[in-house]
């Protein structure tokens, strides 16, 4: 049975017993700490590294999403709140579950089961993206949200990637072409060159020079990318 630690965050104590009391009943729970507020939840994560974390969405005077861009750790978030209204922002940064005061076991059954499902049909994280998804990654040493859509390119760096973006960050992140290949969609991104991957949304001109070679101009983008032999019929494909 897969065990996962988890830590409760809200700032009212009575609802941190009452998550306590329903979680008591699986055993796949192990709560490891609880806090009431953003500060000593971020030195709890980052001293204990839970799997889970239980997050209240108003704290007094802080909201539960600001945390997210506060840890360095990889891990799951489950929000937790007295009102509907944040549902769609929660689900936009990819947590698992939100969940409504007060929480039920039958309703902690439905979040355990689609945490299992996760964990058994992604092991590696290599689920297929979407156009509109928001990723959670270590960017530039530290983890970072990353739209999808804002991607213009992707270049071979050694054991890493850059990423191309519209507001001309430069990103590096530890992830391989083949991996980028495999997740994001195909009717958006192409692979151009074994070091380069780009975005059809933003292609602006192509080239066919001298020699045969080709070149793919970019919106953003301020120098070329070279298109090898072996995917120019595949992008010409998409493109024209």
């Amino acid at each position: 049975m897969k065990k996962y630690k988890t830590i409760i965050v809200d700032d009212e104590k009575l609802a941190r017993i009452d998550l306590k009391d329903v979680l008591k009943s699986f055993e796949e729970f192990e709560i490891v700490g609880e806090t009431n507020s953003l500060h000593s939840a971020e030195v709890m994560i980052n001293k204990l590294h839970p799997d889970i974390v239980f997050l209240d969405i108003q704290l007094r005077g802080e909201s539960g999403f600001d945390l997210l861009d506060k840890i360095d750790h990889d891990l799951n978030f489950i929000f937790v709140t007295a009102y509907d209204k944040y549902a769609i922002r929660a689900f936009d940064v990819n947590a698992i579950d939100y969940l409504l005061k007060p929480v039920s076991e039958k309703r902690i059954q439905q979040t355990l089961t689609k945490l299992n499902h996760q964990v058994h049909k992604e092991p590696d994280g290599l689920h297929k993206l979407e156009y509109n998804d928001i990723m959670y990654l270590m960017l530039n040493n530290k983890y970072r949200f990353l739209k999808i859509d804002s991607i213009i390119a992707i270049k071979s760096n050694a054991d890493y990637t850059d990423i191309y973006t519209t507001d001309k960050t430069h990103l590096i992140t530890r992830k391989t072409m083949k991996e980028w290949e495999t997740r994001l969609p195909e009717n958006h991104f192409c692979r151009i060159h074994r070091e380069t991957i780009v975005n059809l949304v933003y292609i602006s001109k192509l080239d066919d020079g001298l020699s045969h070679s080709h070149k793919v101009y970019l919106e953003g983008v301020d120098r070329p990318f070279l298109i090898s032999r072996r995917f120019s019929a595949k992008i010409k494909e998409k493109f024209l």
